[in-house]
């Protein structure tokens, strides 16, 4: 996957090449695009002597026209790569013409904030600030698919509170620990995990407040982060029992404030889950047939009522064709059933603009139950329309068809229905 991404860029640079101008400015373009056409290739499938190509291409042509499409490639080829002295070198460039790329900006301000230097702290301080604004400027803006979800909502938490522990480490590398103490506990606030407990810890201990930094490890220990490794929570813990052995003579009593710490862990994952359940029930829910979808018109259906019957869920969109096509074909087979109790049809729409379903559902004088997907399409691993998904009595998915041939669609529908009907 990473090794396409940057064939993709590098082509995109190649491709930006201009195409007119005088004799002696093409055959200038034409020997830099020929060039970097060959040291590309030369590269074979190594991501690393692509990047290096770019490079070679930058030393021979420092004055391209094309610098900053070079330099836009190197600068996202090294984050693909993790390689941090490049991403560093490219990014920083890169952002000068492009504060707003928040994947390249959190890189670069990651590293920069992970060093203690005066000068490398007041730039990470001026992109962590950047980044922090990004996101919440990115948490003002309406999402494509015309709704919050519990999976944008997290990443929003996350990335924000991220930019605050890197306010928050910056501050702290200049001497400002009063305020890195003040941007960790926002992070945490914002998004409690362990980076920024153990942030705020390395805050308060500057300030001489062991007492405080003492349920702030503790946190940094009992909460889950994915950023964190174990080797780096085990260095957590130590240094919580040696603080707490300074501070008390022994370890008697570390164990419940570490259990205290678990309970907290406990209520923060319980407070999480609510709110994400809030903005959307099926939040964290692995089992298709449990989630709740929401009608054209407002109604809430929750699939779980539906155990006991054949449910025959209908993925469409109003720009897809071949639905069209198929939409009377479906009709007839939902009049063959329509004397039983026990086959459910549902039409689940897939577009991302829910403004067009219904006006399109009157339009076209189309009767179908329809419903939103709210997030089946993604669990249900749907990559194309129209796909028609079975689901047995016991909730179980039975059969998928993906497509459908307009001769026998009918027929091989019927088919799958009564198959799962004679289920026991």
């Amino acid at each position: 996957m990473k090794l396409r991404i940057l064939v993709l860029l590098f082509a995109g640079v190649i491709a930006a090449f201009p195409q007119d101008g005088g004799a002696n400015a093409k055959d200038a373009s034409s020997a830099e695009e020929q060039d970097l056409r060959q040291w590309v290739g030369e590269a074979g499938s190594s991501p690393t002597e692509m990047v290096r190509a770019l490079e070679k291409h930058l030393a021979k042509y420092p004055n391209s026209k094309r610098h900053a499409e070079v330099i836009r490639a190197l600068a996202k080829a090294s984050v693909e790569i993790r390689d941090n002295e490049r991403i560093l070198k490219y990014g920083e460039e890169y952002l000068k013409q492009n504060p707003s790329d928040l994947v390249v900006l959190e890189r670069v301000t990651r590293l920069l904030t992970s060093r203690s230097g005066k000068e490398s702290s007041e730039k990470g301080l001026h992109y962590a600030e950047l980044f922090t604004k990004g996101m919440r400027d990115l948490e003002q803006q309406k999402p494509e698919e015309g709704r919050m979800t519990a999976g944008m909502r997290e990443d929003l938490d996350r990335g924000i509170a991220r930019g605050y522990t890197f306010q928050a480490r910056a501050k702290g590398h200049l001497g400002q620990y009063a305020e890195a103490e003040a941007a960790a506990r926002e992070s945490f606030r914002i998004y409690p995990s362990a980076e920024p407990a153990r942030e705020l810890a390395v805050w308060l201990l500057k300030q001489g407040k062991q007492e405080d930094a003492l349920p702030a490890l503790a946190d940094a220990f009992a909460l889950p982060d994915q950023r964190v490794t174990d080797e780096e929570r085990l260095q957590t813990r130590r240094q919580m029992g040696e603080l707490y052995r300074g501070l008390r003579g022994s370890e008697k009593g570390l164990g419940d404030l570490i259990l205290a710490a678990y309970d907290r862990a406990v209520a923060v994952r319980a407070a999480r889950h609510d709110r994400l359940k809030a903005i959307d029930p099926n939040a964290g829910e692995a089992n298709a047939m449990k989630y709740t979808i929401s009608g054209v018109n407002g109604e809430k259906l929750d699939l779980g009522t539906l155990r006991g019957k054949v449910v025959v869920l209908d993925f469409w969109a109003t720009w897809c064709g071949p639905c069209r096509t198929q939409y009377p074909m479906y009709e007839r087979v939902k009049e063959s059933f329509k004397s039983r109790n026990d086959v459910v049809f549902l039409g689940i729409n897939t577009d991302q603009d829910r403004d067009q379903v219904k006006p399109f559902l009157h339009e076209q004088k189309w009767n179908k139950a329809v419903y939103y997907e709210d997030g089946l399409s993604s669990l249900l691993k749907v990559s194309s329309i129209p796909t028609t998904i079975i689901f047995d009595r016991k909730g179980a998915l039975f059969t998928r068809m993906n497509g459908f041939v307009p001769e026998r669609f009918t027929d091989m529908l019927k088919e799958r229905i009564q198959e799962a009907l004679a289920q026991n």
